[in-house]
């Protein structure tokens, strides 16, 4: 019967495990840094100024708000909704993500026709999303709204 003789396992250097978690903890901060291409909010150029769509889904979306609690020039956060709703003019509304471009933070507010980011101070247009000031790059991704009489829907 041979013997082997038993060798101890060495365990990993000091280097080697920094090294893992660095990369570790670039990995999570790329991932929380990355774009809404994968998400699964449904965010399509969406925006209805008369109940006269024919989308079924509407019966089925998520209740907003009245029109009337939409302020002309300005608009509404629905936080739990993931939505801005916004009337640029008097009887069109628009529906835009509350997910800032930048760096996924949600916007806070919305006063002299810009949609604002608390965390960098980015501005978005109450009309068409579009970055109003830096330093995101990208407009806010219009979110699919219904208005049926003074109902407003997410679809």
């Amino acid at each position: 019967m041979s013997s082997e003789s038993l060798h101890p396992l060495s365990a990993p250097t000091r280097r080697t495990v920094v090294a893992a978690a660095g990369a570790t903890g670039l990995t999570v901060a790329l991932t929380a840094c990355g774009s809404e291409e994968g998400s699964s909010t449904s965010t399509s150029s969406g925006s209805s100024s008369s109940g006269s769509s024919s989308d079924s889904s509407s019966s089925t979306g998520t209740a907003l708000a009245k029109t009337s609690d939409i302020p002309e020039g300005g608009g509404k956060i629905f936080a739990d909704a993931g939505v801005v709703v916004t009337q640029p003019t008097a009887g069109t509304y628009k529906g835009f993500s509350s997910k800032c471009t930048h760096r996924g933070c949600a916007v806070s507010s919305i006063a002299d026709g810009v949609i604002v980011c608390p965390c960098h101070e980015s501005h978005f247009s109450v009309t068409d999303g579009s970055v109003k000031k830096g330093p995101a790059t990208e407009g806010l991704p219009a979110a699919k709204i219904t208005v049926s009489g003074d109902s407003i829907t997410l679809a």
